[in-house]
């Protein structure tokens, strides 16, 4: 089992920047792709953006441009980097990571304010 530790939210004014963090700890050897997922208020979760063991990225149509994720697996950490922060982005973020089964983190909270 993986646990995921988020930190790095808040916050913020819109066009202003924050960035998450998450560390993994447990039996991590075996995943192959973290990332984030997000949930607005009244909203389901979704996908915002991954991260392969190979570096390979993918992101929502919505965060393009605006996002950009980065990992260490040596370290387990992946990261966030938000920018340009729009008032839709509030939501819970949630770390996610696949390792043969799906991994959650308890979410921390971007709130942007416009």
């Amino acid at each position: 089992q993986v646990q995921l530790v988020e930190s790095g939210g808040g916050l913020v004014q819109a066009g202003g920047s924050l960035r998450l963090s998450c560390a993994a700890s447990g039996i991590i050897s075996n995943i192959v792709v973290m990332g984030w997922q997000r949930q607005a208020p009244g909203k389901e979760r979704e996908l915002a953006a991954t991260i392969t063991r190979l570096g390979n990225t993918n992101y929502a149509d919505s965060v393009k441009g605006r996002f950009t994720i980065s990992g260490d697996y040596t370290k387990n950490t992946v990261y966030l980097e938000m920018n340009n922060l729009k008032p839709e982005d509030t939501g819970v973020y949630y770390c996610y990571c696949y390792s043969g089964g799906h991994n959650w983190g308890r979410g921390t909270p971007v709130t942007v304010s416009s």
